[in-house]
């Protein structure tokens, strides 16, 4: 749900309609929206489980939502694309992957630390 929202309020801008008119200027909220949010939803799946799948299952469902609402256009009328194809919709792309991804890689990390002698480190014998 969070991924479709942030596909259809990534045009939102200061032209006077929905926001106050400021010289037209793009708000892409969504950009940010996607960067905490990601990230979060990554950390609370990986409460419930220690398995890496259950933490990655949230940012795997994003970007599959991401794509298909954004790029595949279902129910798009006449060419109108929801997903901007410029430099907002490559930065909600990367806002939302690379924390999201990071916070696996913490998941990962986490859990190497907490099972000592199941991985061994490079370097120590």
């Amino acid at each position: 749900m969070l991924a479709v929202l942030e596909v259809i309020y990534l045009p939102l801008r200061f032209d006077g309609t929905l926001l106050p008119r400021v010289a037209d200027l793009p708000f892409p909220i969504t950009i940010v929206v996607a960067a905490v949010m990601t990230p979060l939803m990554v950390s609370w799946a990986a409460a419930l489980s220690t398995r890496v799948l259950t933490a990655a299952l949230p940012l795997l469902v994003w970007f599959f939502t991401l794509f298909v609402f954004g790029y595949l256009e279902p129910g798009a009328v006449s060419g109108k694309a929801l997903l901007l194809q410029d430099w907002r919709g490559l930065l909600l792309f990367a806002a939302g992957a690379f924390p999201g991804a990071v916070a696996v890689g913490a998941v990962m990390a986490r859990n190497a630390a907490n099972r000592p002698g199941l991985y061994e480190t490079a370097g120590i014998q």
